[in-house]
């Protein structure tokens, strides 16, 4: 190792590595932050030491012989800084496997244990996002990035061995893919000296020339690209400016949106299926301690539930026979479920959790309460969209198969009092070549948050972006 530390000729390795029972005998270096200290009768220390790289700490074991034991060692605090060189041994005590042996420790930065906040007390998940700064130092929100990490990695994997195209589409657009018009509008124009032109903005002075706004959804963009490529994703920041308060809004999240080339509706949910059982696999097989500190102190049998769904297959009901099951259900409800309604997420939680007991996925829902891009249905009612539901969250993936007919589309946007000057792009992929096409959307922090069962999505993000709140 470089000798800019003072430390050299060992080798510097992960905790997560550390910890391993293959390391025993050999001497190591290790870099990270202190948990704890507590001192020993007997004249040494146990350091608990973080980097990061797992759930669990390395213990460190500093003999009072160290040089700098008193000077150093001996006031290290939560939160500081060290690097610490010595031999791995089998630990004397319970908990873990290996312990380090300190032959030397070199302090790089203290933190005041008057000044330092994460103290060793529980806090809240409340007030961890006063210090947002500071909360991935925490057990949880270390847990929660690594599992982040690990979905990430696998969203990937899947769609790459799928034959997808990864793509990024634009953040800044003109174009309103959903028709809701919640938008963060972005300008250059002087708030406080608006061009006005009979009695308007007068956006045509604006940087583009147009109106332009964040991107609520990059999927009006990966369209293009499936009608030349096949089969293409998405995976990027949305944003969407809706007044919300509730613990499942964002106004910033990632969303991932495939879009695939000559896919139905019935190879959309296949294909929504295998991508969720395939993130749960991963998810479990490769975070097993995280998980389980999420099963032990956020939410009990949420490994027994994510199991359910990964090796239940998913069961199918038209939104139509939903309305009946609803209605029929003995249950009330707070909010209305007559047909023609938008599913709230208690009528699609009783729906998974109580009528089918595992993954469900709802198709054909009327027209009037989707988007203009959903194709329509013979019965002039519906429209070919899908919603996957699942335990505990609800509605987890929504999608639908592209109208591509040109006839209809222009029909929609008429009908949505959207002008066809505005996609006129998107209308013409419908000219050239047009071809059947499906795709759906993930928001990500909510799988972050059903895999973690953590209670609010502000917890799911590394800074959470809210009405009233852009810190840091």
């Amino acid at each position: 190792m470089s000798g800019q530390d003072g430390i050299v000729d060992a080798p510097w390795i992960s905790a997560a590595q550390a910890r391993n029972a293959e390391h025993i005998g050999r001497e190591i270096e290790v870099r990270g932050w202190v948990r704890t200290r507590r001192d020993s009768k007997g004249g040494f220390s146990f350091v608990e030491l973080n980097d990061g790289s797992c759930f669990g700490n390395l213990q460190i074991i500093a003999e009072s012989s160290l040089p700098n034991y008193q000077a150093d060692i001996h006031n290290l605090s939560a939160g500081s800084s060290i690097v610490a060189r010595g031999i791995v041994q089998a630990s004397q005590g319970g908990g873990q496997a290996t312990e380090l042996l300190a032959k030397q420790i070199r302090v790089l930065g203290i933190a005041d244990p008057q000044d330092y906040p994460l103290q060793k007390k529980r806090h809240t998940l409340e007030k961890l996002r006063e210090w947002a700064h500071l909360r991935p130092r925490t057990n949880t929100f270390g847990a929660l990035t690594r599992v982040r990490n690990r979905l990430s990695q696998s969203v990937h994997q899947f769609f790459q061995e799928q034959g997808f195209y990864y793509i990024n589409t634009p953040i800044i657009t003109a174009s309103d893919c959903e028709g809701a018009g919640q938008m963060f509008r972005v300008t250059t124009l002087p708030l406080d000296h608006l061009p006005l032109e009979k009695g308007k903005v007068d956006f045509s002075k604006d940087f583009f020339g147009k109106s332009s706004y964040l991107t609520v959804s990059g999927q009006l963009e990966a369209e293009i690209y499936a009608t030349a490529l096949g089969r293409v994703y998405t995976f990027g920041p949305t944003f969407r400016a809706e007044n919300s308060n509730t613990s499942r809004h964002l106004a910033e999240f990632w969303m991932i949106e495939p879009e695939a080339a000559f896919f139905d509706l019935q190879d959309n949910m296949l294909l929504a299926e295998k991508f969720i059982k395939r993130l749960l696999r991963d998810l479990l097989d490769s975070c097993g301690e995280d998980m389980a500190f999420f099963e032990e102190r956020i939410q009990p049998g949420v490994i027994a539930s994510l199991r359910q769904v990964m090796e239940k297959p998913f069961e199918h009901l038209t939104y139509s026979d939903a309305i009946e099951i609803l209605n029929s259900s003995g249950e009330k409800f707070e909010y209305p479920h007559a047909w023609g309604c938008d599913l709230q997420a208690e009528h699609e939680r009783y729906l998974t959790e109580k009528h089918v007991r595992g993954p469900l996925v709802l198709y054909n829902y009327p027209k009037s309460i989707k988007p203009f891009y959903m194709r329509c249905n013979d019965d002039g009612r519906t429209v070919a969209a899908m919603d996957v539901l699942v335990p505990n969250v609800g509605e987890i993936i929504g999608g639908s198969q592209r109208e591509e007919r040109l006839d209809v589309l222009l029909s929609r946007l008429n009908e949505m009092q959207l002008q066809a000057e505005d996609y006129w792009w998107y209308i013409e992929l419908r000219k050239f070549g047009t071809v059947p096409h499906s795709g759906f959307g993930l928001g990500f922090e909510r799988v972050v948050q059903w895999v973690t069962g953590l209670g609010n999505i502000r917890d799911c993000i590394p800074f959470p972006r809210t009405p009233g709140s852009a810190e840091f």
